[in-house]
């Protein structure tokens, strides 16, 4: 593992894949304990179309464009949940279904039938991402990482993603307290003077930011498993929030270093004739963590958690 191949093809993906990881899975907790895991995944279907949208609009993939896309369509689905549901007197969680399946499906079609396939916004890269392909070029070694020139070539992908995860976590340690007691209870907060609906509203947005800043790199099956996967690992393994959530970046970075190394290396070390997706090695380790705690963590067994 040179310097001179690994700096340049396998340290950006893997810097870009531990930061979307941390981005995710910092809210993911607070959506973990709400009941609202599923919120992850909801966001990352609705805002397909909104980024074609607003691509073929503006034909550009910036990433204020992106996020405006991303928000135009997160209001246009709830626009459509709530028609459903006046319509047809549904049950909320079959009209949010219906709408995040059809917003998700009219996103691909929309991929297909215009020119934004010919962009990094296919089909496979909305899906798996295209941290394969976000290579550092001006790079020739470690010494790179102190050239400024060098590091001027750098993907544009990792210094948004590194401003966006540093503006997720720093939200979440300011907004701490209120935040955890609106999580385990609303009704006390609200007697409390905390804007609950606020605080709501906060989150699904940081969900929402850290969604759209990860979806163009990392893809949504990688998304929605850092939103879930860490948190939910972390959840079995704890029942302090504080730990928790440092379990879950914990989980999170360690899913994206291995599961990027893993993918890039392994199938090389075995001999393979094929490589494997870096996104979907990433999910596939971060479901392994969670399947280790579920089967060895402590809230899987009392006796050895009391010991």
């Amino acid at each position: 593992m040179m310097g001179a191949e690994f700096v340049p093809l396998t340290l950006p993906p893997l810097v870009i894949a531990t930061l979307a990881a941390l981005a995710c899975a910092a809210p993911g907790n607070f959506l973990l304990l709400r009941r609202q895991a599923l919120l992850g995944d909801a966001i990352s279907h609705v805002v397909l179309p909104g980024l074609v949208a607003a691509f073929l609009l503006t034909g550009s993939t910036a990433p204020p464009v992106m996020l405006a896309g991303a928000l135009a369509a997160a209001a246009l689905s709830a626009l459509m949940i709530e028609a459903i549901r006046r319509s047809t007197n549904a049950d909320p969680g079959a009209a949010m279904g219906a709408t995040f399946t059809t917003m998700f499906a009219g996103g691909v079609l929309l991929l297909e039938l215009s020119g934004a396939s010919g962009t990094h916004l296919d089909v496979d890269h909305a899906l798996y991402g295209s941290l394969e392909a976000l290579i550092w070029l001006d790079a020739t070694g470690w010494s790179s990482l102190l050239d400024p020139a060098a590091l001027a070539g750098l993907p544009p992908e990792l210094p948004q993603l590194a401003l966006i995860t540093a503006a997720v976590l720093a939200t979440i340690a300011l907004l701490w307290r209120p935040l955890t007691i609106a999580t385990f209870d609303e009704g006390f907060a609200a007697t409390q003077g905390i804007p609950v609906r606020l605080l709501s509203a906060a989150l699904t947005g940081l969900t929402a930011l850290a969604a759209v800043a990860a979806f163009s790199a990392v893809g949504s099956i990688l998304t929605i498993a850092m939103l879930v996967c860490p948190p939910a690992t972390a959840r079995l393994l704890t029942d302090s929030l504080p730990r928790q959530v440092g379990l879950s970046l914990l989980c999170a970075a360690a899913a994206a270093i291995l599961g990027t190394l893993a993918a890039g290396y392994l199938p090389l070390a075995l001999g393979l004739p094929f490589a494997v997706s870096a996104a979907g090695a990433i999910a596939a380790t971060s479901g392994l963590f969670l399947a280790l705690a579920a089967t060895f963590g402590p809230r899987r067994h009392p006796l050895q958690g009391a010991a």
